[in-house]
């Protein structure tokens, strides 16, 4: 699912955003002014309630963004060449180097699976047939998704600023570069779908148990999830936040079921939280891409929202993730401890608001909430491995 782990990669209206990460900060002036301002450098004055950004003149919905064919304008290069060239620019496409948090879903609930089933073989072939199934799925979703960004105009216009200048790394987006073709990549994202498909199904099959719930929202992920920007395009119809805090839910519950018949209390909370700690990335990408989102139409509650109601947003998802972390400790469905596992980020989590809330700045917010994230797994694998062994 712009969803995880190290910034946006695509963009942050689209999935891989809650996935990657600029890195070096660089990619736009910081700017003050509280939760109004900008992060791409903007300034925007918007209407309340009419989704209008005046930085491009575009309504929601209402417009397109300009052609961003692959060939063309100063970003367009050499197609990929040899097998080592190919193979870097389809792991660009697939946006592999970011989206590798989504994969911690395995360690959360392999460490909260008890220590004599950890190990068991047929466990192991379970989590290893549906991580297979995973790259594949989340694979096409990356692929279609850039696909959809250049036929739409949207990663033009999120990724060059005037003149064609590069507003974030090119090489991250191999077909605003020409690295692949529009029909290479969509190949590989149907290829990689089926992929995902036929592990998926045989993780099913060797699972020790299949609980009918636990096959229905595997069945939901495989076809919702590259559904973000293709086919249904649900992140123009107002799902795209659901998307990217379900679908990383899922990847957490769906396999654990496979594994043991039943979902306790306490591994709901987890995956509640790895969900939750992904949209609270992919809700500052969104922020920082409402002109290029509102353009091409893509429904997000930063596009829709005045700034004061994206930033109470934002506010209400936090607290939740505050709240679920004690609560689950409070009302017995995590050990009592659990939460102690969690202060490092939830502390994170307050500063990534709160600076947030002060000066704006988008990029610097989702980059602190992909570290939050980490921050956040690595105390509930801790909790884990604490609770199993005692």
């Amino acid at each position: 699912m712009d969803t995880t782990s190290t910034g946006s990669p695509s963009g942050a209206g689209s999935p891989s955003g809650a996935l990657g990460m600029s890195g070096t900060g660089t990619d736009t002036p910081r700017r003050a002014g509280g939760a109004g301002a900008r992060a791409d450098g903007v300034t925007a004055t918007r209407t309340p309630g009419a989704g209008t950004d005046a930085a491009r003149g575009t309504r929601s919905g209402a417009g397109t963004a300009p052609s961003a064919g692959v060939s063309s304008g100063p970003a367009a290069g050499p197609p990929a060449t040899g097998a080592r060239g190919r193979l870097v620019a389809y792991a660009r496409l697939a946006k592999f180097e970011f989206v590798l948090d989504y994969y911690l879903s395995m360690v959360v609930l392999w460490t909260a699976l008890a220590g004599s089933v950890r190990f068991a073989p047929d466990t192991l072939t379970t989590l290893l047939l549906f991580l297979l199934g995973e790259v594949g799925v989340i694979s096409a979703v990356m692929a279609l998704d850039d696909v959809n960004g250049i036929k739409d105009g949207s990663d033009r216009a999120n990724y060059l600023g005037t003149g064609g200048t590069p507003l974030r790394p090119l090489e991250r987006k191999p077909l605003l570069t020409g690295a692949l073709t529009v029909n290479q990549a969509t190949r590989f994202g149907y290829l990689s779908l089926l992929w995902g498909a036929v592990f998926w199904t045989a993780a099913a099959l060797a699972a020790p148990e299949r609980p009918l719930w636990a096959l229905v929202v595997t069945g939901l992920v495989l076809f919702a999830g590259f559904q973000y920007s293709w086919g249904l395009k649900l992140s123009y119809r107002g799902l795209g936040e659901v998307l990217i805090m379900g679908c990383p839910l899922v990847i957490v519950v769906a396999p654990y079921g496979f594994v043991t018949g039943h979902l306790p209390a306490t591994v709901l909370v987890q995956a509640v939280l790895f969900g939750l700690w992904q949209i609270l990335v992919s809700c500052y990408s969104n922020t920082k891409d409402i002109s290029g989102d509102a353009a091409v139409g893509r429904s997000t509650v930063a596009v829709h929202a005045s700034a004061r109601g994206n930033l109470l947003f934002i506010g209400a998802l936090s607290a939740a993730d505050l709240l679920l972390t004690v609560g689950a400790s409070a009302v017995g469905w995590a050990p009592w401890w659990f939460f102690a596992a969690l202060l490092p980020e939830m502390a994170l989590r307050l500063r990534q608001f709160t600076s947030f809330s002060r000066n704006g700045d988008a990029l610097l917010a989702r980059r602190r909430g992909v570290v939050a994230f980490r921050t956040g797994v690595a105390g509930i694998v801790l909790a884990n491995l604490i609770h199993f062994a005692s």
